[in-house]
């Protein structure tokens, strides 16, 4: 093999590895930081559901922010800051839920950082039906 065939083989793996790292990490994050209100499937029993799905979230914030970088940028400060007149959500899940409060000291910008990104590529807003 060629030295300028191999440094492109150990790249394309390198590459790849992290971006396998970096989603375990985003999904791990998700579990431990917003999993105890936010489900990523459809809840069999809805009565104990206290946020909405990620699914439906994130089809909402696609249909707003149809572009990763300014979705990402929404959720972070969302997350961090959020307030009614930025919210996303439809009229019904604020009555239902309430407004998500602040995660300050919760979660960090460089850890929201990441699961934003992870939360835009892996949810996909096609196929998705609300209630």
């Amino acid at each position: 093999m060629k030295p300028n065939k191999i440094i492109l083989t150990i790249s394309t793996i390198l590459i790849l590895s992290s971006n396998v790292e970096a989603n375990n990490n985003a999904e791990e994050l998700f579990s431990n930081k917003c999993s105890v209100c936010h489900s990523t499937t459809r809840p069999k029993d809805m009565k104990s559901v206290v946020a909405p799905a990620l699914m439906g979230i994130m089809r909402h914030l696609k249909m707003k922010y149809p572009n990763k970088d300014k979705a990402v940028l929404f959720i972070k400060d969302f997350v961090l800051n959020p307030t009614l007149e930025k919210s996303i959500c439809m009229p019904q899940k604020i009555k239902r839920f309430g407004l998500m409060p602040s995660q300050k000291g919760n979660i960090t910008e460089k850890e929201l950082e990441i699961v934003a990104q992870w939360m835009f590529d892996k949810f996909s807003s096609k196929n998705f039906r609300g209630r």
